[in-house]
């Protein structure tokens, strides 16, 4: 399954957000979005699972506009992990965690043996099984974020969308989150701002900048040393890590960067 912006433009009252955008995310494929802070990355992606409306443009999921399906159709092929995590109502995590699989259901239709079964394995995978009875609202940050995954693996979809999912998270939970994303091998769209992180897992990166985009390649093609200078405004170091073979950066502060100019 695909996804797919198409020319898209957004603007909020008279403030252009994105210019024209164009990505392809291909069948399991990761692709990762980078960018300063205000670049539209949030903005694109929320263009994506329906949330804005583009002003002109379209997003194509599986090779239809993704305007013209129904919600339910959606929501059994696209799962969303966005950065907030609202919760109206105090729910624990179970059933929060079930919610999941409310796009597989008719009206009123209880959960299944199935069911739990599905939820149970999302609790396991993301390292949550001991808060099952917890409620939401009394969790961390970082846990919190693992329950919202938890509950897109329990939609079962083949596309996932995740606006900075290892915010909040400590660096073992970042890892490990990434790395069960990964072995999923579904087609995954992220907005990223460790990059490290999309150098690590992503397939393919596109650089936005002020609402467009500014280039897109691999890890190796995007992430180098004038693509950071121009449009994050920092110095690097990059090498190929021994151990893993990608791209890894290391910042230089400015101070130090003089003294060999």
């Amino acid at each position: 399954m695909t996804l797919e912006a198409k020319q898209v433009s957004f603007s909020i009252y008279d403030q252009r957000i994105l210019h024209d955008v164009s990505i392809q995310i291909k069948e399991k494929q990761f692709v990762g979005l980078i960018g300063p802070n205000g670049s539209g990355k949030s903005t694109l992606l929320k263009n994506m699972y329906r949330l804005l409306k583009p002003e002109s443009g379209k997003v194509v999921l599986n090779e239809q506009d993704i305007l013209k399906q129904s919600s339910k159709a959606i929501a059994k092929n696209l799962a969303v992990v966005s950065q907030e995590t609202p919760v109206l109502f105090d729910f624990t995590v179970h059933d929060l965690v079930s919610m999941g699989r409310t796009p597989h259901k008719k009206l009123l239709e209880l959960d299944q043996e199935k069911d739990f079964q599905i939820v149970k394995d999302a609790l396991r995978q993301t390292g949550i099984s001991h808060l099952e009875k917890r409620s939401f609202s009394s969790l961390s940050g970082g846990e919190k974020k693992r329950v919202m995954v938890a509950r897109a693996l329990a939609q079962q979809a083949q596309v996932l969308i995740l606006d900075e999912p290892t915010n909040h998270l400590d660096i073992q939970h970042q890892l490990q989150l990434m790395d069960l994303i990964q072995t999923l091998h579904l087609t995954v769209v992220a907005a990223l701002h460790d990059l490290n992180i999309a150098a690590m897992y992503c397939d393919q990166i596109y650089v936005l900048q002020q609402g467009r985009i500014v280039c897109h390649g691999t890890p190796e093609e995007v992430l180098t040393p004038t693509v950071l200078q121009d449009v994050f405004g920092v110095f690097a170091d990059i090498q190929t890590h021994p151990m893993t073979g990608k791209p890894y950066l290391t910042y230089v502060p400015e101070q130090f960067t003089k003294k060999f100019s």
